[in-house]
């Protein structure tokens, strides 16, 4: 890249009050300014026509600058202290002479979709660092309490220089296949003493957990803490063994106990040794992905369809006049059709 030109920047400001261009959130990025970065997330989860073409140009340049970083997805349950968490582990990197870049999704409206957006609150240390960058972002009906452009967002920020992508789902319970879909280490945290330990609805997520923690492993909570640690190890042994050889890891964790998040960080540290699995790894998520973003361009087309053609087929599947099966292929040939 040129040499950074205070003036030329000064004037690529000042055209993008008036024009959203290219150079000014590229360089912007580039040059680590969390402000623009910030301004550009907020450009990729625009629904504009205008901004979503210049979305794709600015991510298709950001690829080239993207996937150096650790990409870590944290999920549990509300009040298991995943914000205390990422809070205490980000600090941690940073004295580690990491950049950290924390996407957290919030819990929304499902009528409204708006958001509490409280993470800079409720990571206040954390946010106050150069070294950091938080960007809060509303789940709306997205699976799994992920953002629909979290993907995006991750790339910018790695484009950005981040070592570290910590992405915070909302954890409700809902499937979290597509977090796990888009980081290389997937972090599970648990509350002890909860009478849930092993529960069968779990099961899908333990399964594809990396690392299971037990949080507010101290004071009274400390001796159910560690009896939930061996519970999970036990159940651990009758899961399928990852594809990449992983054998995931179970441990207590309490914020008053600076070598518990030691422990945590160099069992990260010792995943991402097998640079080989991360890279096949990620290699198989951009095919997943390009299959939901297919899917995702496959029902807007159906959304825009002229006059009443989708009202005509859901009316013809709620009078049982067709099935499911039937409606879908009516539709793509309808799709096939307006080509």
């Amino acid at each position: 890249m040129s040499h950074f030109d205070e003036n030329n920047w000064i004037s690529k400001r000042k055209t993008y009050k008036n024009k959203l261009t290219l150079p000014y959130f590229l360089e912007g990025i580039l040059q680590k300014d969390k402000k623009i970065l910030s301004e550009a997330i907020t450009l990729i989860e625009s629904e504009r026509k205008s901004d979503k073409d210049l979305s794709n140009e600015l991510i298709d340049k950001c690829l080239t600058y993207s996937g150096n970083s650790m990409r870590i997805g944290i999920t549990g349950v509300p009040g298991v202290g995943k914000s205390t968490f990422i809070e205490a582990f980000g600090l941690y990197l940073i004295s580690k002479g990491k950049r950290v870049a924390v996407l957290s999704i919030d819990p929304s409206s499902s009528s409204s979709k708006g958001s509490i957006l409280g993470d800079k609150t409720r990571m206040e240390n954390l946010s106050k660092s150069d070294f950091a960058f938080i960007r809060p972002t509303s789940s709306g009906n997205q699976l799994g309490g992920i953002a629909k452009h979290t993907k995006e967002a991750m790339i910018l920020c790695e484009a950005a220089g981040f070592d570290v992508v910590l992405i915070e789902t909302v954890g409700v319970g809902q499937s979290e296949t597509m977090v796990h879909n888009m980081v290389d280490f997937f972090l599970l945290l648990m509350l002890a003493g909860a009478g849930d330990e092993l529960q069968g609805i779990k099961r899908g997520i333990i399964e594809l957990a990396d690392s299971i923690v037990i949080t507010k492993a101290d004071g009274d909570n400390l001796v159910n803490a560690k009896n939930a640690v061996n519970s999970y190890k036990t159940a651990l042994h009758y899961f399928p063994l990852k594809s990449s050889g992983w054998t995931p890891k179970v441990y207590e964790y309490s914020f008053q106990n600076i070598e518990s998040i030691e422990r945590i960080y160099k069992l990260i540290i010792s995943f991402f040794k097998d640079k080989n699995a991360i890279l096949e790894n990620r290699k198989t998520q951009e095919k997943s992905w390009m299959f939901e973003h297919l899917r995702n361009l496959m029902i807007n087309e159906i959304d825009k369809l002229e006059g009443n053609k989708l009202d005509l087929v859901l009316k013809d599947l709620e009078n049982n006049k067709t099935n499911a099966f039937n409606a879908a292929q009516l539709l793509y040939n309808i799709l096939r059709n307006n080509e």
